[in-house]
């Protein structure tokens, strides 16, 4: 699995409720509405940076943190974000996000810009910052993560496999 897409930069601590804010939890009940309001609290501009299917969110330490609402990495995802790269995640919202079907990456983001455009081989391991030339090995996806994703998620997996086959 390849994917290339530009970078949208957050800093640390990005948590749930800056994901997309608590005030909408019933208010809005369509994801792709929901998508609309994306960060939001943090840059009301945000949504506008997202090129549909070719942007990754890379941030900092702690990616996730707060609550355990599938909204967030739904939210995401909905928006047109492929990945999501950060330095570590909440371990309840890195589950999700591969439940959903959201690819989730753990490097050191530093050497990442806005705007630079970067192309993810999950199958090699490996992130190459096209826009400065740098390249970044990472843990390879194991095989049946990578089949999650391809499939959108653990329910799209199951209903199409009938079981987990881990």
């Amino acid at each position: 699995m390849k994917l290339t897409a530009k970078a949208i930069k957050l800093g640390d601590n990005i948590n749930t409720d800056f994901i997309i804010s608590g005030r909408y939890k019933f208010s809005i009940t369509d994801i792709t509405e929901l998508a609309k309001h994306i960060m939001e609290d943090i840059d009301p501009a945000f949504p506008a940076k997202i090129l549909s299917g070719k942007s990754v969110i890379v941030a900092g330490s702690n990616f996730g943190m707060g609550s355990s609402r599938e909204q967030a990495p739904l939210v995401i995802k909905a928006a047109g974000i492929t990945a999501v790269l950060a330095k570590s995640f909440a371990r309840i919202f890195y589950r999700n996000a591969f439940n959903i079907g959201l690819p989730l990456i753990e490097l050191d983001t530093d050497k990442i810009s806005e705007g630079d455009e970067l192309e993810i081989d999950f199958n090699r391991g490996l992130v190459k910052n096209l826009s400065k030339n740098i390249e970044f090995t990472i843990s390879p996806l194991p095989e049946f993560m990578q089949k999650l994703l391809q499939e959108g998620g653990v329910i799209n997996y199951y209903k199409k496999y009938g079981e987990l086959k881990v």
